[in-house]
């Protein structure tokens, strides 16, 4: 049989009590509480404070493993006060319920101290990734899929938490055969009653491996364009260009069509248009275009472009052809160059803006 992970406490326990046998029994108990919670701290610290430096060797000092000193010594902790009370009041009336909500101590804490230890495993492994490759789609990539991971592995360390607990209690065994034996009635009433919920949860893992929507992509849903913030196991938080949050189910994103401007790649393209009269300086502007873009820290250098796409009326419509490194940069650009051509139309070319009554259809 393989020994029980806490007999070394037992050990320490039982030799804690036979120095101690020359005190009162109450006395006796209270010395050993105290020498195995100060032990247990000191546990706790050693690990924690170890665990940090050779984090800090290794280049990951930004990881606060530190935070993980309360759930290990609250592990420690509550073994020691189930050894105690086994080793001086094993025969009291109040023994098992005071086993029993140690027991739930030890769950909680052993839980707490799990889930921290995933959540160490995700921050190290987004820090390698990250020093490896810089900021970029990759890191997206990998922090969509292992948040969802670690929310996943998170619900499933709580239920079988809470199950443990329960099955500790005669009672909820003996319901648990019954339940057992009406499995079919029951799986088809739970599966009604929460088929919502799983699809939206199997939408969120969809979409954490099928890569099709990350953190950070700029996405227009709902006529309404912004960047992805948060990616959970059931929804989709959107923040918009007023600052708004646009909470979406993660089934919108696996069943609805949707823009994701940053799928390959953030570079869009965009143009901006003129209405001039016929007598409008063509090759100035153009040159002006190229003068003003290339000063411009928005433009990234691949698209540029001024053409004559129509006329009517007596007015001529100049469209400009641009691109910028993402949508924020294009917007920038846009009403930049927008702003100082028509400026500069003003000042030095009035006479071939159009009279606004002449305008029919103006552009948006």
């Amino acid at each position: 049989m393989l020994p029980s992970p806490s007999a070394p406490i037992d050990t320490t326990v039982d030799e804690v009590v036979e120095a101690s046998s020359f005190l009162p029994e109450s006395l006796q108990f209270l010395v050993v509480v105290a020498v195995g919670l100060i032990f247990s701290a000191i546990l706790a610290f050693l690990i924690s404070g170890l665990t940090h430096r050779i984090f800090q060797r290794t280049g990951l000092g930004e990881i606060k493993v530190k935070s993980a000193r309360i759930q290990i010594f609250g592990t420690f902790a509550s073994i020691v006060l189930k050894s105690s009370l086994f080793a001086f009041h094993r025969d009291s009336s109040s023994y098992k319920l005071w086993q029993f909500v140690l027991l739930i101590c030890l769950v909680f804490f052993l839980t707490w101290l799990v889930i921290v230890l995933v959540k160490v495993v995700e921050e190290v492994l987004l820090a390698r990734i990250r020093s490896r490759f810089g900021p970029g789609r990759r890191l997206a990539k990998v922090q969509t899929q292992v948040g969802l991971l670690r929310r996943v592995l998170i619900a499933v360390l709580c239920i079988i938490a809470v199950a443990a607990v329960l099955l500790t209690i005669e009672q909820v065994r003996a319901l648990g055969a019954g339940l057992l034996a009406s499995a079919g009635l029951a799986s088809v009433v739970v599966g009604l009653a929460v088929q919502s919920s799983l699809a939206n949860v199997f939408a969120g893992l969809q979409i954490a491996f099928t890569d099709s929507v990350r953190v950070d992509d700029i996405v227009v849903v709902e006529a309404e364009r912004g960047t992805v913030e948060e990616i959970t196991l059931t929804y989709v938080v959107v923040l918009l260009l007023d600052g708004r949050r646009m909470i979406l189910p993660s089934t919108y994103f696996t069943t609805t069509p949707f823009e994701n401007w940053s799928r390959r790649s953030t570079e869009i393209s965009g143009n901006i248009t003129l209405q001039l009269k016929l007598n409008a300086p063509i090759e100035y502007l153009r040159t002006r275009t190229t003068e003003l873009l290339e000063s411009s820290d928005w433009w990234d250098g691949r698209d540029n472009s001024l053409l004559v796409t129509d006329t009517l009326g007596g007015l001529q419509t100049v469209t400009i052809y641009l691109s910028a490194r993402d949508p924020g940069d294009l917007w920038n650009l846009r009403n930049m160059l927008r702003e100082k051509l028509l400026g500069e139309l003003v000042q030095t070319y009035p006479e071939c803006l159009p009279d606004p009554r002449t305008i029919q259809n103006p552009p948006l």
